[in-house]
């Protein structure tokens, strides 16, 4: 906390000493809680006495039809992208810096808003002019200097007003006045993001609002979660989850915290304990800021220092909630955005990476049939023609491993990608994982899967002198795997080396590569590759043009890459490849160790 900032703290503290509790209420309904949730969600609040100021800032947002365009821009460059900088904040031009504010004396900051708005009303500009602006680490829109220097003067006298009516001392932006679109984000990502910002018209009409956001200064540096699911607290030090609620969570603290779980402050409540990291989401900086009055520079309407109709005091979820959108509009940027890809999976979970090499001797019967010793264990195994022993080389899915599969394939379906093609290892595992797929995509009917030997596993990790006896085609299609019978492979099975060299490996994926790409047609869409681990580096590496990891690079890289990890890349206008975010979550989930109700027998 900046000396300032303490001598504050301070200052407020003494003047607070003494008050009633009625008047501790008053910080909690002047940020919109209503009465009894202010009451009944901080009732167990340890901070609830200490009288901590909150940080106030000034921005100049967009609303209208460009607010619409910028936040299709900030959901498209988040899903190709990734998350940057500028995803933690709405669309806004910042008019000052963090200042703090005694809550007794925010009404007067009110006032001040009001005033300095009023002042450059008649002189604001009709139309404020962007022009776009990139670099390696930014994008976004400057303000010309003729409008720049009515906003500046706003930001001003916002600041000479709010020092003499609320005693704050603020620091209005005197630098180029900016909005940005992304910040901070990866090199190879900027001719993407380029592109999608040449789909937001600058000149769509706008009307621009000043907006008074607040935050709580406790919590600025830490990280934000976000609830998904109810958790309710199995021992004293947890805390309670209910979904939405947001977690401050102190990256220097974690040290406390056992595995798959972390120390966290409940926004809602206040207090703070322990919770299950997988309960929850990474949440944006600005979800737990709060807004409080706005003022609307227009000629025709003076609307100025009023409380918003819908959003005064409460959180700002109308810059994150999604707003109607005319199709054509969404149509003309997906047809912009629409480009031929490839999505390269590892398969899920397989059952002896769970259960030992030797996991067929827990499953079989002494006349060698299979059954099921654990839930874990897949319900039942296909058919073979050499019977069980086949699988000890070429195992199946766990139970986890399907699970896992169909929530990826839930996921690719609930981000809209068009899948036009699938290949797959001939690894009935890998065969397993596509067919989840397909079928949690609807599409297991429609598109067939190509059985590609080329995309196989390193045949040097692989145990013995020869490589695994896969179920044929015909064993496949009769367990119900919908495979392309006419499908000619660019690597033929009977080719596979047993134990190959590192280079005979990488050479034999860049050619299957190339010849799986060179088997599909040139339209945009998704081209699915479901193999192992180490397809994610040495099938991508060619697309990008790269040269083949070092060997122990490689191994140290593949030991780390999680059942259903997925790398992604994108073809640019100039036909060259780019690595991108994939259009599925990751998935991330605890162990769950073996159990032995024997142990509970009093003397076992």
């Amino acid at each position: 906390m900046a000396a300032g900032e303490t001598q504050l703290y301070a200052k407020v503290s003494n003047k607070l000493k003494g008050h009633s509790t009625p008047s501790l209420l008053d910080p909690l309904l002047a940020l919109g809680f209503p009465a009894h949730t202010a009451l009944h969600s901080h009732c167990k609040d340890p901070s609830l006495d200490d009288p901590i100021p909150q940080e106030y800032a000034l921005f100049l947002c967009p609303t209208g039809p460009l607010l619409e365009r910028l936040q299709e821009f900030w959901r498209e460059s988040k899903r190709q992208c990734a998350k940057n900088r500028a995803h933690e904040v709405f669309p806004h031009v910042t008019l000052c810096d963090f200042f703090t504010c005694e809550d007794q004396k925010v009404e007067s900051l009110y006032e001040a808003l009001k005033r300095a708005g009023d002042q450059v009303l008649a002189s604001f500009p009709a139309t404020v002019p962007l022009v776009l602006h990139s670099s390696v680490s930014y994008l976004g829109f400057f303000i010309s200097d003729g409008p720049a220097d009515v906003i500046r003067e706003f930001a001003t006298a916002f600041a000479t007003e709010a020092a003499v009516l609320a005693d704050c001392s603020v620091k209005p932006c005197t630098k180029q006045l900016h909005l940005t679109l992304a910040h901070k984000f990866y090199p190879h990502h900027q001719r993407t993001l380029e592109q999608l910002a040449r789909a937001v018209p600058p000149g769509h009409p706008c009307q621009w609002t000043a907006a008074l956001f607040s935050r709580d200064m406790r919590f600025v540096h830490y990280q934000t979660l976000r609830a998904l699911f109810q958790y309710k607290p199995q021992n004293g030090d947890e805390l309670t989850l209910s979904p939405g609620d947001y977690i401050f969570v102190d990256p220097s603290e974690q040290e406390e915290a056992s595995e798959g779980w972390v120390l966290g402050t409940s926004h809602r409540t206040g207090c703070r304990g322990f919770l299950p990291e997988n309960y929850t989401e990474r949440a944006s900086e600005a979800d737990t800021w709060v807004k409080h009055r706005t003022y609307t520079f227009s000629l025709a309407t003076d609307t100025s220092s009023r409380k918003d109709a819908e959003a005064s005091g409460r959180r700002n979820g109308d810059f994150h909630s999604p707003t109607p959108r005319s199709i054509s509009s969404l149509q003309a940027l997906q047809a912009t955005l629409a480009r031929r890809s490839v999505l390269v999976v590892r398969h899920g979970e397989r059952v002896d990476q769970v259960f030992g090499k030797y996991w067929l001797r827990q499953c079989s019967t002494t006349d060698g049939k299979y059954y099921r010793p654990d839930l874990n264990f897949p319900r039942q195994l296909p058919r073979r023609s050499s019977g069980l022993s086949d699988f000890e080389r070429d195992p199946p899915l766990s139970s986890c491993g399907t699970f896992q599969a169909r929530l990826a394939g839930n996921s690719l379906l609930d981000s809209g990608v068009r899948i036009t093609a699938v290949f797959s290892s001939p690894a009935l595992r890998c065969v397993q994982t596509a067919n989840h797929i397909l079928e949690e995509l609807k599409l297991e009917k429609t598109l067939k899967i190509r059985i590609e030997p080329g995309i196989f596993e390193w045949t040097k990790w692989e145990a013995g002198r020869t490589g695994p006896n896969f179920m044929t085609q015909a064993e496949l299609r009769e367990a119900g795997f919908s495979v392309d019978l006419d499908y000619r492979p660019a690597f033929p099975l009977s080719s596979l080396l047993p134990a190959e060299s590192y280079v005979q490996y990488t050479d034999r994926c860049a050619h299957s590569m190339e010849r799986v790409l060179g088997a599909c047609p040139q339209e945009p869409g998704v081209i699915l590759i479901v193999s192992h681990g180490s397809a994610l580096d040495v099938c991508t590496r060619p697309l990008l043009g790269l040269p083949p990891r070092d060997c122990g690079d490689f191994v140290q890289l593949v030991r780390k890459i999680p059942a259903l990890g997925m790398c992604f890349c994108e073809e640019n206008e100039e036909g060259k490849w780019e690595l991108a975010s994939p259009p599925a979550r990751t998935l991330t989930h605890g162990a769950n160790s073996a159990f032995n109700w024997r142990s509970w027998i009093p003397g076992s």
